[in-house]
């Protein structure tokens, strides 16, 4: 029995159909084994940075000075410090605690910035202008500087330096999502929603969330190093999370002033922290043309 063209067609387009837009993204996402194996890189930091204290075999403030500054062993396994500490230990918690401000931070930025962004988009006029005079005051004052006011301000704990550094983050979304905003509210569904008689939630719930859901995911993605950087750069000059709390910024300041005798101590934590950085920025790309209709993969 034959099947007519038109049929054929009919079938193709119905079956295309079921395909949902993350299926067809996830099958580009995949086709680059760059991207998944940084896809899998991270998601063994997210299992050690809910699991690591759990199986870190000291904890984080437990000083074993006859064991200084010993080399890696089946004993230590990324060796010791200064004072006797299980760097192997202290990185797991560096993981827990750095991966611990950058989530808050970018939820912090994200709800900001999202409503900043749709809230100006959609109202438009003064009150568009004044949201965008503010997104450009953040941008023209330094990040990092505005970082050490507020943590001097707020504290060096935890809840203080992620919501300090998501402070500073926001207005990247809010210009993204205003930007979405008005090429979705002049097109030709939004405008007849609004004939009708919709409200403003409506249109933005039904139209325009679906067309800027996947470039705000792109942008959360991409934050994470710069969130997972200024954590560290507080840390560094002394303003991050304190001793004994170890941070990705306290290891590496620490092993830098013994890395001749003993290079373990700043090569272990730095080349851990850069390929954290790393497969976040390669999954970012990995989303943007996996998720981009138009991009070739």
């Amino acid at each position: 029995m034959s099947v007519s063209p038109a049929v054929m067609e009919g079938m193709v387009i119905r079956r295309s159909k079921k395909i949902g837009m993350w299926t067809m993204a996830w099958r580009r996402f995949r086709r680059r084994p760059l991207y998944v194996i940084a896809f899998g890189w991270i998601l063994l930091i997210c299992v050690i940075a809910i699991i690591g204290p759990y199986i870190a075999p000291h904890n984080y403030a437990t000083e074993f000075i006859q064991d200084a500054n010993q080399a890696p062993s089946w004993q230590h396994l990324f060796g010791t410090n200064r004072v006797g500490q299980d760097m192997f230990s202290e990185v797991l918690y560096s993981v827990r605690f750095s991966m611990e401000i950058a989530v808050g931070a970018i939820i912090i930025s994200f709800f900001i910035g999202i409503a900043a962004g749709l809230w100006s988009g959609m109202a438009g006029g003064i009150t568009d202008s004044i949201i965008m005079r503010i997104v450009d005051l953040m941008y023209a004052f330094p990040s990092y500087f505005l970082n050490l006011i507020l943590v001097v301000t707020l504290g060096h704990g935890l809840f203080p330096i992620f919501l300090s550094i998501g402070i500073t983050q926001w207005a990247g979304h809010a210009r993204l999502v205003r930007g979405l905003v008005l090429s979705v509210r002049g097109g030709e569904m939004a405008e007849s929603a609004r004939s009708i008689g919709a409200s403003g939630f409506h249109i933005a719930r039904r139209y325009m969330w679906p067309n800027i859901v996947g470039p705000v995911i792109i942008n959360v993605a991409m934050s994470f190093p710069g969130a997972m950087m200024q954590d560290a750069g507080l840390s560094v000059v002394g303003m991050g999370l304190q001793p004994p709390q170890p941070s990705f910024g306290n290891l590496v300041a620490a092993g830098s002033t013994d890395v001749l005798a003993f290079p373990w101590l700043l090569y272990i934590p730095s080349g851990i922290f850069a390929l954290t950085l790393i497969a976040f920025y390669l999954v970012g790309n990995g989303l943007q043309d996996a998720l981009n209709p138009k991009g070739g993969m």
